[in-house]
């Protein structure tokens, strides 16, 4: 994360994300495979050893060469891509809104308060409840836990997207894109960003 300036002079928190080159590695159409996608490819160099038989010839059927990450992205219409076009980030505008997806931090294991944002109970008089997660179902009824219930357990290396980030500058020589705010993830984690339908 970074901070830029409005012509106001207000400090704006963002986070720079380095958003392509992307090629379109296969285009799937509603004919033939029921729906409209596309599949991206970020353009990243990666040892040719490190990529199986079956995505060495999936890239090569395309033309293109081998990617490390790579996303399907689902479509209204087919639209105008054809397989071996460069997606690039010129495709934002600085004002406009987007959502971006990708894998939270993990935290490891986490009890109910940090998870779930539970109270806890009181600190005095002896309680000894203070993180403890309380009544999980009773004895005589349901006699049992409910499916779902909120215990401690794994927190974090989730799927997370957060939606509605303002885009507040684009750098189109270096493909660099600066959005309002926080996204999930670590420092290099890989991300999906997507226009927000309005």
């Amino acid at each position: 994360m970074t901070q830029i300036f409005s012509r106001s002079g207000d400090a704006i928190p963002a986070t720079v994300i380095q958003a392509g080159p992307c090629v379109v590695v296969q285009k799937k159409t509603r004919d033939k495979d029921g729906y409209d996608a596309v599949q991206l490819g970020l353009v990243e160099f990666i040892k040719p050893q490190r990529v199986n038989k079956p995505k060495t010839g999936h890239f090569k059927k395309a033309g293109v060469a081998p990617g490390r990450f790579l996303r399907e992205i689902r479509s209204e219409t087919g639209g105008e891509t054809k397989v071996g076009d460069k997606v690039l980030v010129d495709q934002f505008r600085v004002g406009e809104k987007v959502s971006v997806t990708g894998i939270s931090k993990g935290k490891g294991f986490a009890g109910g308060v940090k998870r779930h944002h539970f109270r806890g109970g009181g600190r005095t008089h002896g309680s000894m409840f203070h993180r403890a997660p309380g009544s999980i179902g009773g004895s005589s009824f349901p006699a049992r836990v409910w499916p779902g219930a909120r215990m401690p357990g794994h927190m974090g290396t989730d799927r997370v997207t957060v939606r509605n980030l303002e885009v507040v500058h684009i750098d189109a020589e270096e493909n660099l894109l600066l959005v309002r705010g926080a996204v999930p993830g670590a420092v290099g984690r890989y991300l999906v960003v997507k226009k927000t339908r309005q």
